[in-house]
């Protein structure tokens, strides 16, 4: 085998999956993943509101049982980190959700298949096979249309059924704008005739009606507020998914860790609670465990890997950030998250700016390509 057909000698370092993943991509496409809406401060204050965090280790203790390992809806995964649901997959590698299905279920995590992504909510859920996968939705019809797909996402074996609640509007993508580039054929704003007017009146009452339909745990993606993290778990929610799209939607929000302390707190234990926001490294996963997070869900970062490498790059991917955490995990002084508790961070002072690649200080891209 030559170094490049070994995936173990390309890649050491997350940052490498990252540049080759430029390589392979066209500038549309590259500029879907790694941009966000209008002047992308809310995606820049997801990673502000990481680097703010330091930590406080502890020394002397017996670190030789190091255990990455969380159970998520009562399926021990290896380390506690989805694949978040992000759309179109398959520009990024031809077998779209039904690769990162199979990568994830050979490394032993999860993913979150986004309905906008092929090869669709069944031949996906075949290539997850006995694999922790949930499916995701866009509301887009009514609600036989919402129901139907919640039947059938049971009935092909997902773990939980994830509603999106985010998206309302879309967001102005300026990257894409300034090219003159539509997407999928966006339209600026929703008429009686336009299938987004069922998102925009989906509401509270629907996620009543979708708790008593439904078998499998219910996941709302996108809070953002303790206000709202109340309101979702009164309705019998049993995740409460912290979310602000990756900086893609509303501009000027706050980054999501950041938020998810209120969340925590207004939940109370009463639901789980995931979170995503340019979770990137291995000790990014471990902070936001310290604040109360039973989940972690990443995008950009696995997509890198699948655009580097297909399914086995998504499976080495995930393979450093496991050492990232296990070395996290030691360093601190203990051998498990449950022995981690807010005594082992603290406020910091970032010191550097903070963009969609800051995590990767190393990464060898001239700026104009970020």
């Amino acid at each position: 085998m030559s170094d490049d057909d070994n995936l173990e000698y390309r890649f050491q370092n997350l940052h490498e999956f990252v540049k080759v993943a430029r390589q392979n991509l066209n500038r549309n496409h590259w500029d879907y993943l790694i941009g966000g809406s209008e002047t992308e401060t809310t995606l820049a204050r997801n990673r502000l509101a990481l680097d703010a965090i330091g930590f406080r280790p502890r020394v002397l203790r017996d670190v030789s049982r190091v255990d990455c390992t969380k159970d998520v809806f009562g399926r021990r995964l290896r380390i506690p980190v989805l694949c978040a649901p992000v759309g179109s997959l398959e520009v990024f590698e031809p077998g779209g959700g039904a690769t990162v299905a199979a990568a994830t279920t050979r490394f032993g995590n999860g993913m979150i298949l986004s309905s906008v992504s092929q090869p669709g909510l069944e031949k996906t859920a075949a290539a997850a096979g006995d694999g922790f996968h949930v499916f995701q939705l866009y509301v887009r019809g009514d609600a036989d249309w919402v129901d139907d797909h919640v039947r059938r996402a049971i009935d092909h074996g997902y773990n939980a059924f994830c509603l999106t609640v985010d998206t309302d509007s879309y967001s102005r993508r300026e990257r894409d704008i300034a090219k003159r580039h539509e997407r999928g054929g966006r339209a600026r704003a929703a008429t009686a005739g336009d299938t987004r007017i069922f998102q925009q009146r989906f509401n509270w009452r629907d996620i009543e009606r979708i708790k008593r339909l439904s078998t499998v745990p219910v996941v709302v993606k996108g809070i953002a507020t303790a206000e709202d993290a109340r309101i979702a778990v009164d309705h019998g929610v049993d995740c409460v998914y912290v979310s602000n799209h990756g900086g893609r939607q509303l501009d000027q929000g706050v980054g999501s860790v950041d938020v998810l302390p209120e969340v925590v707190e207004a939940v109370g234990g009463r639901a789980k609670v995931w979170v995503d926001g340019s979770i990137s490294r291995g000790t990014d996963v471990v902070k936001a465990l310290i604040l109360g997070a039973d989940a972690v869900v990443v995008g950009r970062l696995y997509v890198y890997g699948l655009a580097a490498a297909g399914g086995p790059g998504v499976v080495r991917l995930f393979e450093i950030l496991e050492d990232e955490i296990r070395i996290c995990l030691a360093l601190l002084g203990v051998n498990h998250y449950d022995e981690l508790d807010k005594s082992y961070i603290r406020a910091a002072r970032p010191v550097v700016p903070a963009h969609v690649h800051s995590p990767f200080p190393h990464l060898d891209l001239p700026m104009e390509k970020y």
